[in-house]
């Protein structure tokens, strides 16, 4: 199964702590969770067009959720992936009009 660069990126993170990190060149994504450092590193770079430096992932837990009297729920689990660029890369337009 061929995985292209928009199956491995799926979507931005847009909170106030990571829009606080895009002055710095870090930007956030919810990532497939089967992605490795590498193809993160790769997919952000060919749809974005910019070099990256660094990726951080961590994988987050579905919160428990309560839907009624007993049957609590959870949440899906996810991957997040906080992907540095470097200093010569430009910066991701998406983001710059967030801040």
């Amino acid at each position: 199964m061929a995985t292209t660069a928009y199956d491995i990126i799926k979507r931005p993170i847009i909170t106030e702590q990571s829009m606080g990190e895009t002055e710095n060149k870090k930007y956030t994504f919810e990532v497939a969770k089967s992605a490795n450092k590498i193809e993160i590193a790769k997919a952000i770079e060919e749809i974005f067009g910019v070099k990256v430096a660094k990726v951080n992932t961590l994988n987050m837990i579905g919160k428990e959720k309560r839907t009624g009297r007993f049957p609590a729920g959870r949440r899906a689990s996810w991957k997040k992936a906080m992907v540095t660029l470097t200093a010569d890369s430009k910066s991701i337009e998406f983001f710059e009009g967030m801040v």
